[in-house]
């Protein structure tokens, strides 16, 4: 079954290192949390609020050795009082699990994105 799994995280500097690394750590842990490998990723949108401009956050994912996941970046609508420094992902996948069964993950200030699940 094709399920979606999202994901959020934020950066403190508009800085092409940090965006990219953290956008690993994101990555990491949610293949991490629902068991996933990269056969299983489908294909991963990269979203970032207007502030983030100094990379994609797409490298990550080749950086961590994904070369065969589809992917795509896109700058999120820029929404007054909204979350800043923000990377947002959501992964299609191949799984086995149930749609409750999926663990969304939500790091850093992103974390207020969706209070009842992030850790």
């Amino acid at each position: 079954m094709v399920l979606a799994v999202r994901g959020a995280t934020t950066v403190k500097n508009n800085d092409a290192d940090e965006i990219i690394a953290e956008t690993e750590k994101l990555l990491l842990e949610m293949a991490d949390r629902n068991g996933l490998s990269e056969e299983d990723i489908i294909s991963i949108i990269f979203t970032v609020t207007q502030d983030l401009d100094k990379a994609f956050p797409a490298v990550a994912a080749r950086n961590i050795g994904w070369t065969s996941t589809a992917l795509m970046c896109m700058n999120e609508i820029n929404v007054q009082g909204s979350l800043q420094k923000c990377i947002r992902v959501l992964m299609h996948v191949n799984s086995d699990k149930g749609k409750n069964d999926i663990k969304h993950v939500y790091l850093n200030s992103a974390k207020v994105l969706r209070p009842d699940i992030g850790e």
